[in-house]
């Protein structure tokens, strides 16, 4: 049994304990949060035993034996590193950290501890991702890769009328970009690797964050676009587009619906169920990792972690955004 403990309350949170609830060999032991209030309620409302209200205190416990840790970005290098540090597995929320070289000293630390990182990028892990790994090979010669994740946020109202919340405050390394282009990015990544150019543009608020962007990314032979926003909306289909077909995917960030064009007009479905919760996939692969004593995930690897944050940062200097985590 893996004893996991919870770093964060927030919504994400309560839906990585619903997908919990169907891995049998894990236990969620213990919850973090900065007051001990907050920390009781959420405890007493999911059955946990132990609260803390000091990280230090938790890593440094022997009633966990892992950690998902949920709080913004500009927390997870430190907050990670540090349970590290204590021989503790990580779970860590997308985006993995602020910037490429947090994320390579997490790795470093990861290693040194002999302790498993891994990134809770749902996407990659869920079956229809699988489904795409295991087909793309009918569409002939890859030529560009189309990706879309535009999500009005309720915050940017709240933004709008003079209240800056986590999602666009730049201290916490948070934006368009962080919360919905890696979404975009990182599936990019584990299907094609690191382009050879990275060329976008961005809108930027007077917060400091980016409300937007456009991305291009130029491979040998391909090309992909990817478009991001947290002030509209889109509904169009993740596609990446063969010589011999397009194949078509809703929901880059959840993917849900799969299937192939052909250029002939057939159209070959290839969607398969998902059982459980979007967010069982990530846990499930994080325990058995843990109970196989292995450091490091075969789908979500350090590579595709590492890789996406270091194009981000590329994006990032394209458009002039910049986090004060940067600085570190």
């Amino acid at each position: 049994m893996v004893r996991i403990g919870l770093v964060g309350t927030n919504w994400i949170t309560e839906r990585l304990l619903d997908s919990a609830a169907h891995v049998d060999n894990l236990s969620v032991a213990a919850v973090y949060s900065r007051t001990s209030a907050r920390a009781e309620e959420f405890a007493s409302k999911h059955g946990i035993p132990h609260q803390f209200t000091t990280i230090e205190e938790m890593a440094a416990s022997d009633k966990i034996d892992a950690v998902y840790i949920a709080t913004p970005n500009s927390f997870h290098a430190p907050q990670a590193i540090l349970f590290l540090q204590n021989g503790k597995h990580v779970l860590c929320e997308k985006p993995l950290a602020a910037n490429s070289n947090e994320v390579q000293r997490m790795f470093e630390t990861a290693k040194k501890h002999n302790v498993l990182l891994m990134e809770a990028m749902k996407s990659t892990l869920l079956p229809n991702f699988k489904v795409i790994q295991d087909n793309i090979h009918k569409l002939g010669p890859i030529r560009k890769y189309f990706a879309s994740f535009c999500q009005y946020s309720s915050r940017y109202d709240q933004y709008k009328e003079g209240t800056v919340l986590n999602a666009f405050n730049p201290k916490f390394a948070n934006g368009a970009l962080m919360d919905l282009g890696v979404y975009c990015l990182y599936p990019l990544i584990a299907l094609f690797g690191e382009p050879l150019e990275v060329k976008a543009t961005g809108t930027l608020l007077e917060s400091g964050v980016d409300s937007s962007g456009s991305v291009t990314l130029k491979y040998e032979e391909k090309d992909a676009v990817l478009m991001y926003s947290k002030v509209s909306n889109s509904a169009l289909p993740w596609e990446i587009q063969g010589e011999k077909g397009t194949m078509l995917i809703t929901k880059v960030s959840s993917p849900e619906h799969v299937e192939i064009h052909y250029h002939d007009g057939r159209i070959e479905s290839l969607t398969v169920e998902m059982p459980y919760p979007s967010m069982y996939y990530e846990i499930r692969e994080f325990v058995d990792l843990i109970e196989q004593g292995k450091n490091e995930s075969d789908v979500n690897t350090y590579f595709n972690s590492f890789t996406t944050m270091k194009v981000a940062d590329a994006i990032r200097k394209n458009i002039g955004l910049e986090f004060p985590s940067d600085l570190h």
